[in-house]
């Protein structure tokens, strides 16, 4: 076992990785990194802001396993120090580092990273609801504000040229290889 200070991943209750940060935060020796992600979701509501974790279910945190291990599993809000076959692996310091500084660029003073989505004129994009859903488009013009887009739609057999909300859509990612499921490592 190390008795230096490293960092661990560890495993969260459910829907509790801020509580368990809070928790372990009071723990002399230990040092919480919890990035999480801040967006607009349109729910029957309306638009709200969503805050979640960016790995649900867990954290990161540096202490020295010899000496903090059992008080850190046993903080409320901590399920268990990830590990296998008996060992627990530490995550590279360099890795948590350059995490730590991605955050810090778009940081909002409580390690959140705000995503903002924004489309400019000529992305493909796909509509995630509403009458038009699973349709396909070019963006043609985002309108003042930057919430509603305009885009320009195969529809009856012509080229029509619609406005829908900014949120309800998906931008076009890279394409999946054949063969691939989402999800694959391979």
């Amino acid at each position: 076992m190390n008795d230096q200070a490293a960092w661990y991943v560890l495993r969260t209750q459910l829907k509790r990785e801020k509580l368990a940060a809070a928790n372990l935060r009071r723990l002399d020796g230990v040092e919480v990194f919890l990035p999480r992600l801040k967006y607009q979701k349109t729910t029957r509501r309306g638009r709200v802001w969503w805050i979640e974790p960016l790995f649900p279910g867990y954290l990161l945190a540096r202490f020295s396993l010899v000496e903090m291990g059992r008080a850190v599993t046993y903080a409320g809000g901590v399920s268990k120090i990830i590990g296998f076959g008996g060992k627990v692996p530490e995550v590279p310091a360099d890795f948590v580092k350059s995490l730590q500084e991605e955050v810090a660029k778009v940081d909002s003073g409580d390690e959140e990273i705000v995503v903002d989505w924004k489309v400019a004129a000529g992305e493909e994009v796909e509509i995630a609801e509403g009458p038009f859903k699973g349709m396909s488009g070019e963006v043609v013009e985002v309108r003042p504000g930057g919430e509603r887009v305009g885009l320009l739609l195969e529809f009856l057999g012509e080229q029509q040229t619609i406005e829908v909300s900014l949120y309800s859509l998906i931008l076009a990612g890279p394409e999946i290889p054949a063969g691939w499921q989402e999800g694959d490592s391979t």
